[in-house]
């Protein structure tokens, strides 16, 4: 196992001989593996019922670096469950649409939702997946396939299309994501 060359370092600079300092890695490993119990907090909660998924994808150029942002929302509890957003290196704007509405797919299915609402700003990407309109870049079907058989994960599921406003927290991780990418350069 590699550690980060300042934690090598530092633990050099405590343990100068080899062995000894093997030999503590090891033990601290150990007691950390044998004194973390699987939890009821760490499973995901089954929720059930109508979960509602707000999903955003954008690029900063057209292609260009993407990002995408998902929030899983629970309309009965009035919370979040989960907010996610992340770079996805340089794509188009379509494709960071269709990779959040699958990253939200694979968040939103930990949750088990009888009905899952995905919310979406693409009026293009909804259509397409209520079948109004038809798939003519070749670049979708791989999305669209993924899409589809992450569908069959819940019981029932709908695309809706919503203005931008309406989807402005998953705009922000979008945004957030693309902003910290750029402070890192």
């Amino acid at each position: 196992m590699r550690l980060p060359l300042s934690l090598t370092k530092r633990l050099t600079q405590l343990f100068p001989d080899t062995a000894e300092r093997d030999a503590f890695v090891v033990e601290v490993l150990e007691k950390a593996l044998h004194t973390h119990k699987v939890t009821d907090a760490d499973q995901p909660v089954a929720i059930g019922g109508t979960l509602h998924l707000f999903t955003d994808g954008g690029s900063r150029g057209n292609p260009g670096q993407a990002a995408v942002g998902c929030v899983l929302f629970d309309p009965l509890k009035n919370t979040v469950l989960r907010e996610y957003g992340e770079c996805i290196g340089v794509q188009t704007n379509n494709i960071a649409e269709y990779q959040a509405l699958i990253t939200g797919l694979k968040i939103a299915k930990e949750f088990c939702p009888n009905h899952l609402i995905c919310h979406l700003d693409s009026e293009l990407v909804v259509k397409q997946l209520n079948g109004e309109y038809r798939v003519k870049m070749a670049t979708f079907t791989p999305l669209i396939q993924e899409i589809n058989n992450l569908k069959s994960s819940f019981p029932h599921i709908s695309f809706v299309y919503v203005q931008r406003a309406k989807n402005a927290r998953a705009d922000l991780l979008v945004n957030r994501a693309l902003d910290d990418m750029q402070v890192k350069r």
